[in-house]
């Protein structure tokens, strides 16, 4: 259903099907939860899947934090020391951690976490190049010997998904996909109710000593207040937004900005904004296959497209969700930089962008567009897309298919004759975009980067040097120049900002601001 289209049901949603839900757990009432795709994927280290990275924050912990205020703070680690010479980094972990199935927390499994991490997330494989050697000290203490001082460590280890997992499964490879999901956060996965494109449930976590801070971000204490949270995927957003209203489920993730207004309206119902930093919206382009292996046709593009265009097309006239211009970095991080910006901001030139692709060399080869049907944002975006595309003479094959298709078919790097793809448009939070380093989408290491594969070694040369800048002032500096190269090569579309609000019932109360949707610290009223 387009978005449109859906606008003016509105008024009867309230008369929507009812939503199926699993029987209610014995004891107190569970937080009933409606995510925004379905779960596909347990593994946040194999796959960077925002759905699965909202269950990893739910079963997984991390060695530290980040606290929503530019600040690390230690989490499962009790604190740190590092040596005069800044190369080695002894940690020591809080006393009583536990995993999900009673075995203790020990510090060979956070040695272990972190190096198949760091072999895999683009934050975590630059780091990584830094170490000399990870050392078990003892049950609690390890140490990361360093070749060189590295200023950005903590920001990997507690902004970066450095989730701790039980040694014997972070031996697997990052590339192969861990199936069991055993941490030692607040919550156990029920891997016995789960059933992929239907339910997930969690059980609070007994054994989970939270720390005895207000919750931040995800820094602070994590207070588990619900012995049982269920997930129910539920792809279609009035259903989703009629379940909210009748008391069927207490929290959507995200509610079709169209019916936002409505929501606000509705007794017992309220939106809210958890994170204000604005969600990155941007396409993948990809790199391997024509016409966007092709420089040329990636910057007629960039002259045609208007970041206003894509927004407006899923806030409509709520326009204070939208922050567009926006460049590569988060606005609410010292990365943030204005330089540029007038390649997206002055009037858009389809007719240039027209000529720009007969000039390239085009031949006539299609861009596949994956369209997820299954998040109205991103698919209305993707018409947005394809209008454009076909404007500016590009042939289009636009292909509709739900979000886990999406995730499984993007890791091809085939031709489109053996199952490779074009592009497809996703989202990124204000803290995975935060600085060069943390941004997975803004690589230049070809087919080992992610989705896209880019090969650009003077971006690989700039974001490392990013890397080793020892000031804030340096790291601004580079942060800008590299935004100025990204509008050479352009390497994938920024779309605009959007705040896309959460919904919860009115009982809901002490929602924790995060990057990602968080289930500890939240309580029934």
């Amino acid at each position: 259903m387009r978005r449109r289209d859906l606008l003016k049901t509105a008024p009867s949603i309230a008369a929507a099907a009812s939503l199926t839900m699993p029987a209610l757990a014995q004891g107190k009432k569970p937080l009933r939860f409606i995510p925004q795709a379905n779960l596909t994927a347990l593994d946040p280290i194999w796959t960077t899947a925002v759905i699965t990275y909202n269950h990893a924050y739910m079963v997984y912990d991390l060695l530290y934090g980040y606290d929503g205020a530019g600040n690390i703070a230690p989490q499962m680690a009790e604190g740190h020391t590092v040596s005069a010479d800044g190369l080695t980094w002894t940690f020591t972990l809080r006393p009583g951690l536990k995993f999900h199935d009673g075995e203790p927390v020990l510090a060979k499994d956070c040695a272990q976490s972190i190096r198949r991490w760091g072999s895999r997330d683009s934050f975590g494989q630059v780091l990584m190049k830094y170490v000399n050697e990870i050392v078990t000290i003892d049950d609690r203490k390890f140490e990361i010997r360093l070749k060189k001082p590295c200023p950005q460590l903590l920001f990997g280890l507690g902004a970066r998904q450095s989730f701790i997992m039980p040694e014997r499964h972070a031996m697997r490879p990052g590339t192969e996909q861990v199936t069991e999901s055993i941490g030692s956060g607040p919550f156990r996965f029920l891997k016995d109710e789960w059933v992929s494109g239907a339910r997930a449930a969690y059980a609070k976590f007994d054994g989970y000593v939270p720390r005895q801070e207000a919750p931040a971000h995800f820094a602070g204490g994590k207070v588990a207040h619900f012995d049982r949270v269920e997930w129910t995927v539920q792809p279609d957003p009035a259903t989703a937004a009629a379940a909210l209203q009748k008391g069927e489920a207490d929290w959507v993730e995200q509610p079709l900005i169209d019916l936002v207004p409505m929501l606000n309206k509705s007794p017992g119902c309220y939106t809210k904004v958890v994170d204000p930093g604005g969600w990155l919206m941007f396409m993948v382009l990809n790199h391997l296959n024509p016409p966007l292996d092709n420089p040329k046709v990636r910057q007629a593009i960039l002259t045609a497209m208007d970041q206003q265009s894509f927004i407006e097309s899923v806030v409509g006239d709520q326009k204070d969700l939208a922050i567009v211009p926006t460049g590569l970095f988060a606005p609410n991080f010292p990365m943030a930089s204005k330089v540029g910006l007038e390649k997206l901001a002055s009037p858009r030139n389809v007719e240039l962008a027209k000529k720009m692709v007969a000039e390239s060399g085009y031949k006539g080869e299609p861009v596949m567009i994956m369209s997820p049907s299954d998040q109205p944002a991103l698919a209305t975006m993707s018409e947005v897309a394809r209008d454009l595309f076909q404007r500016i003479g590009l042939k289009v094959d636009y292909q509709s298919m739900d979000w886990g298709s999406v995730v499984t078919r993007r890791a091809n790097q085939n031709p489109l004759d053996q199952g490779g793809w074009g592009s497809f448009i996703t989202v990124m939070s204000p803290l995975t975009s935060a600085n060069p380093g943390s941004m997975l989408v803004l690589r230049g290491n070809g087919r080992k980067g992610w989705f896209g594969w880019p090969t650009d070694p003077k971006l690989e040369d700039m974001r490392e040097a990013w890397f080793d800048a020892p000031t804030l002032e340096t790291q601004q500096t580079i942060a800008a120049e590299i935004q100025l190269h990204y509008f050479d090569t352009v390497n994938f579309l920024p779309l605009g900002r959007m705040r896309q609000p959460m919904a919860f019932r009115s009982d809901i109360v002490d929602v924790v601001s995060a990057s990602f949707p968080v289930f500890w610290g939240m309580r029934r009223a």
